[in-house]
């Protein structure tokens, strides 16, 4: 059997659909070369993230040392004074100062004991 010869139509159909698959395969690889410069900039961004998150952990750090350098001053200075004041509460009342500390250890020991 013959094949019925292609008319001006035909032609001009089949060249629209060549252009149509054409245009289709260069969105194709367009849409591949999108998604790799979108996994580009994704992990550019996660990186820059990951330096920020870095240094704000690297301040709070260095405030938190900076912070408990001050309390550790503070409790020393305030143990200070107030043994100084222990220390001559004992010298002046040996005898209660013994007493008093007897019955706390009693105290905690009954509680330890526990």
């Amino acid at each position: 059997m013959a094949r019925p010869r292609k008319t001006a139509a035909t032609k001009g159909f089949d060249a629209k659909l060549d252009a149509l698959r054409s245009d289709i395969d260069a969105l194709k690889n367009d849409t591949k070369g999108l998604a790799s410069e979108g996994q580009d900039i994704a992990h550019d961004r996660a990186r820059a993230a990951m330096r920020i998150a870095e240094d704000v952990a690297e301040r709070a750090y260095r405030l938190a040392e900076e912070t408990t350098t001050d309390a550790a001053d503070d409790v020393e200075t305030w143990t200070n004074d107030n043994l100084k004041s222990a220390r001559e509460r004992v010298q002046r009342q040996p005898i209660s100062a013994m007493f008093f500390s007897l019955g706390l250890g009693v105290l905690l020991g009954a509680l330890l004991r526990r």
